[in-house]
């Protein structure tokens, strides 16, 4: 029996021209669902100069640049008029990847329209708010927040066990689904014709193991490992190519620790790659695939790497280990540089056996996004369902309810303000004035609801 067919709606924070893991996520869901299952829209805040041209409807909404702060641009979720052509689109499913303006705006759309809402919990949200506000007071209350935001949805899934292990240790207490996500590499390695150029273009030699990098370029990808435990290498006179695919805020920084280490020679920056068939010859060129991150709570890209044949040395108890055995599959080592270094000299020693790891690899963890989202339409039929009957595991209660409705009056105020200056500049100042005293009027009203919520709940 085929599945029902199912209007969905993607909301994400994150989205093209900014790309990471999350975004391509809420793609290739969006790209699924409208051609192969029902129709996709996805909602994300506007980008100035961008156009969308996908396969599936972009709804934008008003947003704010807070590039410099944090990245990306921050969306107000409250607009009445976008609410109300989004609520004309009939949606069967809200599905939030993002527990910030995303789930906030699917809140109110769930309110107008009916359907349920679900968020995936895709990234560990309360060490992003730790690096951006050094405030530890803020950080909590603001993770206390958001952990509300996310007990308010139908049903809460989770890319992973680990990252429903940190969910769990932030103060989430309801039930959650571990939700894989997919790879959108077909399996098996890329054309060798492309891989021959690739390594003509980079001087690889097959007796010389070639390691990979692909990801964000941020040391909390824990980066600095691999610098060091190569150090090690070098310094042992064992000769190693590092390609490292990738852009981000430290790419400056880890190209001159590289020089200080004196093994810039032995890495070569390519910078982003956008290309998903060339990326594929990266993999297929390299012999190990190196992610020491704790970080990440799926490592989709080392599952990019198992669907090329390529294995892993990864971190043990990490979320990216989960479903690796050791020597079998990946090399699993411990976090520190004596253990990497030793690991990454077992490697080199015996690069026959690590084409074997990444057959296995390839064979037992690699899952398409085709079944990847076929996996979580079906329980979109399920939710669905369970939403009609009244059962669901969302956790309004009025006092949240009052902390969402100051959030909604703040930004409200903000925007209503904003209009009014832009069309009288001469008053400007004693708007500001009006906006500050009654931004910290509001601001004192969420610390307050917090304060009760968090009391209420001890």
């Amino acid at each position: 029996m085929g599945l029902q067919e199912m209007n969905v709606c993607l909301l994400n924070d994150s989205f093209p021209p900014l790309i990471d893991g999350v975004a391509n996520a809420v793609i290739n869901y969006a790209n699924t669902i409208q051609h192969q299952l029902g129709a996709a829209t996805v909602v994300t805040p506007s980008f100035p100069g961008f156009t969308d041209e996908f396969d599936f409807p972009v709804v934008r909404y008003s947003s704010v640049d807070t590039l410099k702060q944090f990245g990306y641009r921050t969306g107000y979720p409250f607009s009445s008029s976008m609410l109300e052509n989004l609520k004309e689109s009939n949606f069967d499913i809200i599905h939030s990847h993002c527990p910030f303006a995303s789930t906030v705006l699917g809140r109110t759309l769930r309110e107008k329209s009916g359907a349920p809402l679900i968020m995936t919990y895709h990234t560990k949200f309360d060490e992003d708010i730790k690096r951006i506000i050094e405030n530890p007071l803020l950080v909590s209350q603001i993770t206390k927040w958001v952990v509300l935001n996310i007990c308010s949805c139908d049903e809460v899934w989770t890319v992973s066990k680990g990252a429903g292990e940190n969910l769990r240790s932030i103060g989430y207490e309801g039930d959650y689904i571990v939700m894989p996500n997919g790879v959108d590499f077909p399996k098996g390695k890329a054309d060798e014709d492309g891989v021959a150029e690739l390594k003509a273009e980079y001087g690889l030699q097959d007796d010389i193991p070639t390691f990979l990098f692909v990801g964000r370029l941020f040391w909390y990808k824990g980066l600095k490992l691999i610098f060091d435990s190569l150090k090690q290498l070098s310094d042992k006179n064992l000769k190693y190519k590092f390609i490292v695919v990738g852009d981000g805020g430290d790419r400056t920084e880890m190209e001159e620790y590289a020089q200080k280490l004196g093994i810039y020679n032995s890495c070569i920056f390519t910078g982003a790659i956008n290309d998903r068939e060339e990326l594929r010859y990266y993999y297929t060129a390299s012999n190990l695939f190196l992610f020491p991150s704790l970080y990440d709570t799926n490592g989709i890209v080392v599952r990019e790497a198992a669907a090329c044949g390529l294995p892993s040395i990864l971190i043990q108890g990490s979320c990216a280990a989960e479903d690796f055995t050791q020597y079998h599959n990946a090399i699993l080592t411990r976090n520190n540089v004596s253990a990497f270094t030793s690991d990454l000299e077992f490697a080199i020693a015996h690069l026959p056996e690590l084409k074997q790891m990444g057959l296995n690899a390839m064979n037992e963890v690699y899952i398409s996004w085709e079944d990847s989202v076929k996996n979580a339409y079906n329980r979109y039929t399920i939710v669905r369902e369970n939403k009609l009957m009244g059962i669901t595991q969302c956790r309004e209660n009025k006092i949240q309810e009052a902390l969402y409705t100051s959030v909604s009056e703040i930004t409200n105020s903000i925007q209503k303000v904003r209009s009014i200056t832009a069309t009288t500049k001469s008053k400007g100042k004693r708007f500001s004035r009006a906006i500050k005293r009654k931004g910290l009027v509001l601001t004192n009203s969420i610390a307050s609801n917090i304060k009760e919520l968090t009391d209420k709940n001890k």
